[in-house]
């Protein structure tokens, strides 16, 4: 399925820093949808299928670590890059973060311009990857035929 606009699932439980994601991400060029909690995240990622997911870890219901490591794990949902957002700015988050599977780590609060970048950076870097894969591929069938 293609889009028009990437699409960025943000997992946040503070209606008001959430919405100035979401606000901002669409003023950016971005689709955007929203979970206020782990266990949405898990729902909302497996239905939509996201570009992206930005996760903030420490959420109710499902911390966004679990979160992130059962995305990680489901073949439907691995391949999405995950963007940690915490509050947290020890270098023990950040390893744990990456640990967990996440991609990429930004500590709040962060300007919406440093997050739309990393956004960019990794939705980029996703894209070359699949560019690399499909001519890889082609490469390989053409072999075969000759």
């Amino acid at each position: 399925m293609t889009r028009e606009q990437p699409l960025v699932l943000v997992v946040e439980d503070y209606q008001d820093a959430r919405e100035m994601y979401v606000a901002y991400l669409q003023f950016s060029g971005y689709s955007v949808a929203e979970a206020a909690n782990g266990v949405e995240a898990v729902e909302k990622t497996r239905d939509l299928l996201p570009d992206i997911v930005l996760m903030d870890l420490a959420l109710p219901r499902m911390d966004g670590w679990e979160a992130t490591r059962r995305l990680k794990a489901d073949a439907k949902t691995r391949h999405i890059p995950v963007v940690a957002l915490t509050g947290h700015a020890l270098a023990g988050h950040a390893e744990g973060a990456r640990e967990a599977g996440c991609d990429a780590f930004v500590t709040k609060p962060c300007l919406p311009d440093a997050l739309v970048v990393e956004i960019k950076r990794l939705l980029d870097q996703r894209a070359a990857k699949s560019d690399n894969t499909a001519s890889a591929s082609m490469t390989r069938s053409a072999r075969k035929r000759s």
